[in-house]
């Protein structure tokens, strides 16, 4: 069928418009239509409840779907130098069967609630995330009981859930992005837990059953850990059920938070060499503040102008300008008891020092040349827009309580975060941008080919080289 009304010069010839075509009428482009009015953060009404073990319980009913979202954040730091890898294979091989069920089993009472549990770990916690349907929530729940009371770590499915780990960590530090993380972390971090997110192999293949069922014993707790649930439930019910199915759950000991992360200081970034790179991996970081921090609204959308979406400044200049680079990008990483800024970007060996320059002329920008109010309000739609899409899912909404719950955060400072983001002003971003995006603030790596990038480095200054 062809459709001709209304169309361009050309659409009697080709049967068709194209975008310029559609977009543009005789008067010129046609306007876009105005943003409608910021939606707020829909009333979350949520149940919290403290049970004798320690566990915290936290239960929003979200009646949009008839499922059921589950988040259980166990703190699981350790500063054992094998504990990385003794973590890992926990959260690797402990859906391989419990005192009551073997893995098939599992796998299949899940299946029968349509539901799924996985588990992952990080040098700060473990975390257990499930779904179902919410009249499966019952046997969601004794699962995961099941899980944390009587895994076994069977033997014959340790040893290959052990290989698979050696195999992946091996592939993993083959690729440079992961090289530049590590990097990235000691030179943040030095020898604190925060910096070994990834165990080594060797540590990994030396770890036995044994190793990892007494870790479970000794660190997977109640006191202190969270648990979220967001689905169409009766909140006080749910509690009530969680109460009842994880009531076995051991009550001795405490939970083990994450030692406190050192404070971050700008000093020169370290070029750590990759022989024969085609690429060079850049990578920023410095302090930035916390959540509950009056300042932290201001630095967000700071972040958000400087890198923080595909609008922002530094993606013009890298991407869009200079071309070199696919991807630039800034965001904050949240810690325990503050956050960090962190940016990103990986370039072609030879525009290495261009792209180091332009970056941190981008910084110094952002406070010499304070935003608009038009930047501001684009950045300040993005980021309440992005809140508020965040908490339409269920698994959305789960994710970001759980967080919040590991900083002693809830549902009202969720409530509360757009309107500190729409009190902002143009003059606070740029007193933001002087405190945390100044160049000197930062430190960090790069990632490269010292005999083809250390001499223009070197010229450019703020580089240690190996």
């Amino acid at each position: 069928m062809t459709v001709t009304a209304g169309a361009g010069p050309d659409a009697s010839t080709t049967g068709h418009r194209d975008a310029a075509q559609i977009g543009r009428t005789e008067a010129g482009p046609r306007p876009l239509p105005p943003l409608g009015d910021q939606r707020a953060v829909a009333g979350l009404a949520p149940v919290s409840r403290t049970l004798p073990s320690g566990l915290r319980v936290i239960v929003v009913a979200r009646r949009t779907v008839p499922t059921v979202e589950l988040r259980l954040r166990v703190p699981l730091a350790g500063a054992e130098p094998t504990h990385p890898a003794r973590a890992e294979l926990l959260a690797s091989a402990i859906l391989s069967g419990t005192e009551r069920r073997g893995r098939v089993e599992i796998d299949d009472e899940l299946a029968g609630i349509g539901g799924d549990l996985a588990v992952m770990v990080d040098p700060e916690r473990l975390l257990v995330s499930g779904s179902g349907l919410a009249a499966g929530l019952p046997t969601l729940l004794d699962v995961l009981a099941d899980l944390l009371t009587s895994a076994t770590y069977p033997d014959s499915d340790f040893g290959r859930e052990r290989e698979r780990l050696v195999e992946r960590i091996t592939v993993a530090r083959s690729q440079p992005r992961t090289l530049a993380r590590e990097a990235l972390q000691r030179r943040r971090y030095g020898d604190h837990p925060a910096a070994r997110e990834m165990p080594l192999a060797q540590d990994v293949a030396a770890v036995a059953p044994d190793d990892v069922r007494a870790l479970h014993q000794a660190a997977v707790l109640p006191s202190g850990s969270s648990l979220v649930l967001v689905g169409d439930l009766d909140p006080d019910q749910a509690i009530d059920q969680v109460a009842k199915a994880l009531g076995d759950w051991s009550t001795a000991g405490q939970a083990s938070e994450l030692a406190e992360l050192p404070m971050l200081t700008g000093r020169d970034l370290l070029l750590v060499d990759r022989p024969g790179a085609v690429q060079s991996q850049l990578r920023l970081s410095a302090q930035a503040v916390p959540r509950t921090d009056e300042r932290y609204a201001a630095v967000q959308l700071a972040n958000l102008m400087f890198g923080g979406y595909f609008s922002s400044r530094l993606v013009e200049n890298l991407r869009e300008d200079k071309g070199y680079t696919y991807s630039a990008s800034s965001h904050l990483e949240y810690t325990p008891s503050a956050a960090t800024l962190l940016v990103e970007t990986d370039v072609t060996t030879e525009v290495t020092a261009a792209a180091l320059l332009e970056t941190r002329y981008e910084m110094a920008r952002l406070s010499a040349v304070p935003p608009t109010e038009a930047d501001l309000e684009s950045a300040r739609n993005y980021a309440i827009g992005s809140l508020l899409i965040s908490l339409d899912s269920q698994p959305g909404l789960a994710s970001t309580l759980s967080g919040l719950a590991g900083v002693g955060l809830g549902a009202e400072w969720l409530s509360g975060h757009p309107a500190r983001l729409a009190a902002v002003t143009p003059d606070q971003v740029a007193r933001a941008a002087e405190e945390f995006f100044t160049p000197t603030a930062f430190t960090g790596v790069v990632l490269g080919d010292t005999s083809v990038v250390g001499t223009r480095l070197r010229a450019l200054g703020g580089v240690e080289l190996p």
